[in-house]
């Protein structure tokens, strides 16, 4: 079954552990004009460069049920290619696709394909992983649609609020364009917890 497959190759309870070990609560202050025109501009520079790639480690959970393991992601536009590997059993699951059709390759009883990532994810594996709109998210932008955002004290994004998830980011890259580092994404008893170790050009 591709489900117990998945989680028997990925190490979820380490890195949950070392996740956790990181996570501070964020400071938020309220969104004056001014941090909204920042945003704003901060998301203007994002779709600008719309090609991009990060690798780090996820981890995933629904219902109890989840999975964890190194996550190297290209996006190029519209379309994504990532792709999960397992640190200890080597095995690896790729996912590609855009905006109306997505693949799911690794699994045991072949490829599957279905309208969007979100759903095949769902259907594959029981989890709700937003793709599209995580793809905004883990760059500190809103995904279009209305959406609510508290800033910390250093003016960048503590928390969106967007299709019923709570996105929270514990941690900024430094430099004149930052970028996150820590992600924690929630919804009802679904979580994705990502922690960025680069980001690159594609």
């Amino acid at each position: 079954m591709m489900q117990s497959r998945f989680l028997r190759g990925l190490a979820l309870l380490g890195l949950l552990a070392a996740l956790a070990a990181c996570v501070q609560t964020p400071v938020r202050t309220s969104a004056d004009a001014s941090l909204l025109a920042a945003q704003a501009a901060h998301e203007a520079a994002l779709a600008a460069e719309p090609d991009w790639r990060l690798q780090g480690r996820l981890a995933v959970s629904a219902g109890g049920d989840g999975g964890s393991g190194r996550i190297d992601w290209v996006q190029r536009g519209d379309t994504y290619d990532i792709t999960l590997s397992a640190p200890i059993t080597r095995a690896s699951w790729r996912l590609l696709g855009g905006p109306v059709q997505a693949r799911l390759e690794g699994l045991d009883g072949g490829p599957l394909a279905g309208p969007d990532a979100r759903s095949l994810l769902a259907d594959a594996t029981g989890w709700d992983i937003p793709v599209q709109a995580l793809a905004h998210w883990v760059r500190g932008g809103r995904a279009p649609g209305q959406a609510h955002i508290e800033f910390g004290p250093d003016g960048l994004p503590a928390l969106i609020v967007q299709q019923g998830w709570s996105v929270q980011y514990r941690g900024w890259t430094t430099g004149p364009a930052p970028r996150p580092k820590r992600v924690f994404a929630t919804r009802d008893n679904a979580s994705v917890r990502l922690a960025v170790d680069a980001w690159e050009a594609p």
